[in-house]
């Protein structure tokens, strides 16, 4: 059967207040409603008015709601703890706008140099593809100074109870792999899998390690287990340093810390070659573990930027842009019943740990 659509019909405040069609032709705004079974929407322009008079009470009626929203519809709130560890990527992504804008400043906005924007902080539910919380930060904002918020957001969105937290798994880049982080989720009961902060630190420790393994899959890279005992941590960690040949011959020096058991990275792993050495098979499986997270959060930021346009619409005020951000969560509700029907989850090619 052909699809009809009748004239649009937008409702605006400006000049006579009365409904006027704006387009007689099959539009993909027309059609949205239609699914939606509405006949009707705002004009643009007072959806913008609408987000520039937000108020931090709006934002936190925004954050309230959506938590609402996800308990009730995801996946991720809903996972058997029982049955496996949930799987949380937290990350951070620049988002470049004018200097005028509240908070603008300059921070770290890939290829863009001395650019101005702010900072879009992250926790990404892995094994549903579904975003728990988005927080908004000024520019020059880092990972491991936005780390706690998201984390205890997150955990207040997931009803996250102390028993729910030693059954969840917590992957970070180097942004937020300070002691001072790592011991403070440590503290939590949360398990870890992170890249060490500092390059110093991973080049002395990598001096420590007895032998190095080959990457079968990734030439030019060796991992090998730190031997040298540590007592910055207020929990027992497994250490594995990680090199990368750069193109002068020279090494670049990475450092994982980790929680887990082999035993549960291979499990989340979803295995590895039987022909592997035991002491290997550790390692790989710590290592492509963590290589995951490039398919997690920072391929959903991509999603987000390129399919929504989130970059080109920036609000001035911090409240409209709060508010305006976190209905990006939408989009991940409207991809539940695909995850449903059997989405996969993100692969590994392509994603891997650089050092140096």
């Amino acid at each position: 059967m052909p699809l009809t659509v009748e004239p649009f019909y937008c409702t605006t405040t400006r000049g006579s207040g009365f409904a006027r069609p704006i387009n007689t032709r099959l539009r993909s705004d027309a059609v949205v409603q239609r699914a939606f079974g509405r006949a009707r929407c705002a004009e643009q322009s007072v959806v913008q008015e609408t987000l520039d008079a937000c108020t931090s009470e709006n934002v936190a009626q925004m954050e309230q709601a959506l938590d609402e929203i996800y308990r009730t519809h995801s996946q991720g709130y809903g996972h058997d703890y029982e049955e496996g560890l949930l799987v949380l990527d937290v990350d951070l992504s620049g988002w470049p706008c004018g200097r005028k804008a509240a908070f603008a400043s300059k921070g770290y906005f890939a290829k863009q140099r001395n650019r101005r924007g702010r900072q879009l902080g992250r926790v990404y539910a892995t094994p549903y593809q579904e975003i728990v919380v988005d927080r908004l930060f000024a520019g020059r904002t880092q990972l491991h100074q936005a780390l706690q918020p998201l984390i205890e957001a997150a955990a207040r969105t997931l009803a996250l109870t102390p028993e729910k937290r030693t059954r969840t798994l917590l992957r970070i880049d180097a942004g937020a792999g300070t002691v001072e982080q790592v011991n403070w989720l440590l503290e939590q009961n949360y398990h870890l899998l992170v890249k060490d902060f500092s390059t110093r630190r991973a080049t002395h420790l990598a001096t420590t390690v007895p032998q190095w393994w080959a990457d079968p899959t990734q030439p030019g890279r060796e991992v090998g287990w730190v031997v040298e005992a540590s007592s910055a941590y207020t929990r027992s960690v497994h250490r594995l340093a990680v090199r990368c040949q750069k193109q002068d011959g020279t090494w670049g020096y990475g450092v994982l810390l980790t929680t887990l058991d082999p035993t549960q990275a291979e499990t989340l792993l979803g295995g590895l070659p039987d022909s592997l050495p035991p002491e290997q098979r550790a390692l790989l499986a710590y290592l492509y573990l963590y290589d995951l997270r490039g398919g997690a959060a920072e391929t959903s930021f991509k999603g987000d930027k390129q399919g929504l346009g989130l970059t080109k619409r920036n609000k001035k005020r911090w409240e409209a842009g709060s508010v305006k951000y976190r209905i990006v969560l939408a989009n991940s509700c409207c991809r539940l019943p695909d995850q449903a029907a059997g989405a996969s989850a993100p692969k590994r090619e392509g994603f891997v740990l650089r050092c140096g």
